[in-house]
């Protein structure tokens, strides 16, 4: 679009529709959203190349859902993601967006979860399905996914389906479409492989192109808190109470009633905080703008489109209380403090399953955003009692403070005390509704957010991309191998799981492309078993040998035995060959898994603790 776009309405949504995007806090689209929606709308394929982060989910979220018929009660769009992370991230997205549309239905379906929870739902009907590849090819074989009724096509992340093996399984399911269907892809990047299939199954693209924001003012610190353990808002009122150089807050939030909530709560509090949302006439902008500039108010809660513009010298502090939709957003939020060459300090909230948006916001930012650790009772109290010290050290030298020691000394004689009980009794008096000492335990501190740099491939919160690397990770080159000797076990470059650890084959290997990212990966998705418990993964010709915890639950041991990297079914089972590897083809005979089954002696020993599937498998 030639023109800027500051509304939905100027993009052709229904009245339905435009409501709840006010009501949950959507008041401008983004640049992806402005380029998009129209095009889907008027029912053309499409190629959108956007960063995570840049808004797209509404971006094909919202004209999908206006070509549902709440009727129907069958799938009507597919949407597929690399993730399972992913796949629900989405699915939530779109149950939010149908607030206004009772009926509706969407169900995310991934490895890991209990197929008969998916079949019960699917069973019970679906306007819309958000999956990941091998999940979807399982219900598409099983028949218990039908897509007859499919209108809408949408492959999120096209680039991490293909990095992670799964282009293959994405063909299959495109390949058992119907033939008059609205087709979008979205990726990062266009490499061929994804190019082809563009060319292959989308009529007559249109392609937009969205470039990122990516820089930051280098003079901002940049800090997050994991919500965990306490209230949001207790949170905050410690944070800001200790917070160094604290002069002026701007908090960001999603919604025009959390800001008016945020603002009451803060004010009974002690704090001089007001609202600022697009409810507020010019006038009453203007006023709260003046406030916060002349120290009338300290602290100002704003949406993202209410505060544009905003630039008040005195913010020292940007809160991110809710996290934005995307990064853009991000870098309007952040750049209200560090102005004209200040510094600045940016706080950002992140509840556990906003993680993979927090690592999204720092790789299109290039800025590492480190963990903030929430003061504890003492530190609070502390800086209560410092700033109690400094009101009554600048009232030691003023005038009249005769009067007041004679009735200092009156009350010591009236009551038999010392006048440093009588002020201890007057101090006590003076803490004005905000005790000097907090009382009680401190939550427990959130565990760090999972992250694996070791090596690209290992989904959930990826790093940053990094140049290409080899089958051996990030360990430089490989020695020199005599061509007359065989090919040794390839290790991935992990350290080795504390734990009963189990060796089993599958019928993948090089021969297939197959690296050992994209076992890792495939495990990841489909048995809900994070990277870190993965354990050594040997490359050979025609299979490979994967090192997992012991007492996988057969529901994860079922899955992955259904599992294709690379479209080639991976036919897990325990692995017979020598320990340490051996040449293709030395795996002899096959046994049944039962999902208990101990390693064989002389193998790591493991906690035995299953969570490490079921928090999984549970989801």
């Amino acid at each position: 679009m030639s023109t800027t776009v500051e509304t939905f309405a100027e993009l052709g949504l229904s009245e339905s529709l435009l409501k709840t995007l006010s009501e949950i806090g959507y008041e401008t689209p983004s640049p992806i959203q402005a380029e998009c929606i129209p095009i889907l709308l008027e029912g053309h394929d499409l190629i959108g190349m956007a960063q995570t982060g840049t808004g797209k989910t509404a971006a094909f979220a919202l004209p999908l859902m206006e070509q549902i018929d709440i009727k129907l009660a069958k799938p009507q769009a597919l949407i597929l993601t690399p993730t399972r992370e992913l796949a629900i991230q989405v699915a939530e997205a779109l149950q939010s967006y149908a607030k206004n549309l009772p009926g509706f239905h969407v169900l995310p379906i991934y490895g890991g979860q209990s197929y008969t929870i998916q079949l019960k739902q699917l069973s019970r009907g679906a306007h819309v399905i958000v999956g990941t590849p091998g999940r979807v090819m399982d219900h598409l074989e099983r028949k218990t996914l039908n897509l007859d009724n499919l209108k809408t096509m949408v492959l999120d992340e096209a680039d991490e389906m293909l990095r992670m093996g799964f282009i293959d399984d994405v063909e299959w399911i495109l390949e058992r479409t119907p033939p008059q269907h609205q087709t979008a892809l979205f990726s990062a990047t266009m490499p061929d492989q994804i190019r082809r299939v563009a060319q292959k199954y989308l009529v007559d693209p249109r392609e937009i192109k969205i470039k990122s924001a990516t820089a930051t003012v280098a003079a901002i610190r940049q800090v997050y808190w994991q919500v965990s353990g306490m209230h949001k808002l207790d949170a905050l009122t410690r944070i800001l109470e200790v917070e160094e150089d604290f002069d002026a807050a701007i908090i960001f939030v999603r919604t025009k009633t959390a800001t008016v909530e945020l603002a009451d709560k803060l004010s009974a509090r002690g704090y001089a905080a007001a609202a600022l949302n697009g409810d507020l006439n010019q006038q009453m902008r203007e006023r709260v703008i003046e406030q916060l500039k002349s120290g009338a108010l300290d602290i100002v809660i704003a949406t993202d489109v209410a505060a544009r513009g905003i630039d008040v010298p005195r913010v020292s502090h940007v809160v991110n209380y809710d996290i934005p939709y995307d990064t853009e957003a991000y870098v309007h939020r952040i750049g209200r403090t560090g102005r004209a060459g200040r510094t600045g300090n940016a706080i950002l909230f992140v509840a556990p399953r906003e993680i993979r948006m927090l690592r999204t916001i720092e790789r299109a930012t290039r800025s590492p955003i480190s963990p903030l650790t929430l003061p504890s009772r003492a530190d609070v109290t502390n800086k209560r009692v410092a700033d109690f010290k400094e009101k009554v050290a600048g009232v030691l030298n003023a005038e009249g403070l005769d009067f007041f020691a004679n009735i200092v000394s009156q009350i010591a004689e009236e009551h038999s005390v010392s006048a440093e009980e009588v002020a201890a009794a007057l101090a006590m008096m003076a803490q004005e509704g905000k005790p000097l000492q907090i009382v009680g335990e401190d939550p427990r501190p959130a565990p760090p957010p999972p992250r694996d740099d070791r090596r690209p491939g290992v989904f959930g919160d990826r790093p940053e991309r990094k140049p290409r690397f080899d089958e051996r990770g990030e360990r430089g080159e490989r020695p020199a191998r005599s061509e007359d000797r065989p090919r040794r076990e390839e290790r991935a470059p992990r350290p080795a799981p504390a734990g009963d650890m189990v060796r089993y084959r599958i019928d993948v290997g090089r021969e297939h492309g197959v690296e050992v990212r994209d076992i890792v990966g495939a495990i990841a998705n489909e048995a809900g078993i994070e990277s870190r418990f993965i354990g050594r993964i040997g490359l050979y010709e025609d299979s490979s040998t994967v090192e997992l915890p012991a007492g996988m639950p057969g529901e994860a041991a079922n899955a992955l035995k259904r599992t294709r990297i690379r479209g080639v079914p991976i036919n897990l089972r325990p692995d017979e060959g020598r320990p340490g590897g051996g040449a293709a083809g030395g795996f002899t005979g096959e046994r049944k898994f039962d999902g208990e089954r101990k390693p064989a002696g002389g193998e790591r020993k493991f906690n035995g603790d299953r969570s490490v599937f079921k928090k999984k498998i549970d989801r």
